[in-house]
């Protein structure tokens, strides 16, 4: 396989007719090795418009979800990121190499060791994995400029959106199957939030979350 070309193609007619027109998000998708993340065995599949199987149940976005996610998020250098649900960690590396720090949270043992020693080949120093479940964030390391779970809910936890900073914002997958919203939620106060839906698409649920959260708009 030529992986350049494949890159290449993904690039181009997964995530380009997705909307995700940034040209910095492109131009690194097009320097980042998705074939160094992909799940082992899955390496020829790595530039496919498809989900990969990761174990127990979890899936590593595909492609364009993960890159319109990234363009979503708008990150600048100064930002200090919490993500929730690192999986195959391609999309850690992704925001790493954008934001200024980022801790990332997975419950799983197994993937949690596999991402850290992903992101140190990949030479990124400013990202830490954890292993832990994700519900309720990372207190001690609040407020945060962005949170972002990699994966969908049925709500977002009040606990998660109190740990944004002034202006901050968090991008998650909610509602259920069969569509589901990228929605985004920015703090404008102490208290106040405002939502807004970004585009429609579908994606394994994130474990540990209940069903439904006492948070309403």
């Amino acid at each position: 396989m030529d992986i350049e070309q494949a890159r290449f193609n993904m690039i181009e007619q997964q995530i380009r007719p997705w909307d995700v027109l940034d040209a910095g998000v492109l131009q690194l998708l097009g320097q980042v090795k998705r074939e160094d993340f992909v799940p082992e065995g899955y390496r020829a599949m790595a530039f496919m418009d498809t989900e990969l199987p990761l174990g127990g149940g979890r899936q590593m976005l595909a492609p364009r979800v993960e890159a319109r996610l990234l363009q979503e998020l708008k990150l600048k250098r100064q930002d200090k990121v919490l993500e929730i649900g690192t999986g195959a960690a391609y999309l850690s590396a992704l925001i790493a190499h954008q934001a200024r720090q980022l801790i990332t949270l997975e419950q799983d043992p197994t993937l949690a060791a596999q991402a850290a020693q992903k992101l140190k080949r990949a030479g990124l120093s400013n990202v830490v994995v954890r292993e832990a479940a994700g519900s309720q964030g990372a207190v001690g390391d609040a407020p945060f400029d962005v949170i972002l779970l990699s994966g969908s809910v049925a709500e977002v936890p009040q606990a998660l959106l109190d740990q944004l900073a002034a202006g901050g914002r968090l991008l998650a997958i909610v509602g259920s199957g069969p569509v589901m919203q990228a929605t985004l939620f920015t703090r404008q106060s102490a208290g106040e939030f405002s939502r807004r839906e970004l585009f429609d698409t579908v994606a394994p649920r994130l474990a540990g979350f209940a069903d439904k959260s006492a948070f309403q708009f």
